[in-house]
């Protein structure tokens, strides 16, 4: 949960700028900021987020524990809405297209720290010749034949927000498998409201299709992009994801 942006609070007239508070992390409760049964940030990082003391804070939790909004155990402070459980699988497929079809179809998946590929340095804002967190995908049916390959590159801006992907610097040696389906969900719950926007196109002489997904986050910083090609003819390419409500 991160805010990199200020964030102004003006004067109300007669509201204490707690209970704005408590509105304001409400909505983000809402919009799937946090998901239901995932536990809050603590109270510096949340005043760091809002821009206002811890005790301000406190007061606005406190606020939302007498509404039953949060629950409150060892673990500390978590969502009580309605919802699925945090522990619910990812359905934010990562990377796009990334189910196996078919019986006995086979996948595996790498990390590594390396120059992006051509045209991912530019739209991940990466200067020329650094490196970034280069994430391959591959799938192929029974037989051995290629279902599907992806190539995703992660931006500065999602190592630096999301801790889970920024563990993988230091693991991304292209030898260990990368177990990322979940990097959606990572995202989101480092307070990330997610963007997809998914370009298709058909490869000329060929019966594959080539398609490019572009996220950002809520101020508009690119995230990853990822480029898959799978043969239309003999896959579907499902889509099934749910992107948080902006608040």
């Amino acid at each position: 949960m991160a805010r990199t942006t200020p964030h102004d609070h003006p004067a109300g007239e007669g509201e204490p700028l707690y209970r704005r508070i408590a509105t304001e992390l409400l909505g983000e409760l809402r919009g799937g900021t946090i998901p239901p049964g995932e536990r809050l940030p603590g109270e510096r990082r949340l005043a760091e987020h809002f821009g206002v003391s811890r005790e301000t804070v406190r007061q606005a939790l406190q606020v939302l524990r007498r509404d039953g909004m949060l629950a409150t155990d060892r673990r500390g402070s978590h969502a009580a809405l309605p919802g699925l459980p945090v522990e619910t699988p990812a359905s934010a497929g990562f990377p796009v297209g990334a189910h196996s079809s078919g019986p006995g179809a086979v996948s595996r998946a790498t990390v590594t720290w390396e120059t992006p590929p051509p045209g991912h340095a530019e739209a991940l804002l990466v200067a020329p010749a650094r490196p970034a967190l280069v994430h391959r995908y591959w799938s192929s049916s029974a037989d051995g034949r290629d279902l599907r390959t992806a190539v995703t590159t992660f931006s500065a801006v999602a190592l630096a927000e999301v801790e889970e992907l920024a563990r993988y610097r230091d693991r991304a040696d292209g030898t260990g498998a990368a177990e990322l389906r979940r990097a959606y969900d990572w995202m989101r719950r480092a307070g990330l409201t997610l963007h997809h926007r998914d370009t298709i196109r058909r490869i000329a002489g060929t019966p594959s299709v080539r398609v490019t997904r572009r996220v950002h986050d809520q101020y508009a910083r690119p995230l990853e992009i990822t480029e898959l090609v799978m043969d239309a003819q003999q896959d579907a390419l499902v889509y099934e994801f749910t992107v948080p409500a902006a608040v």
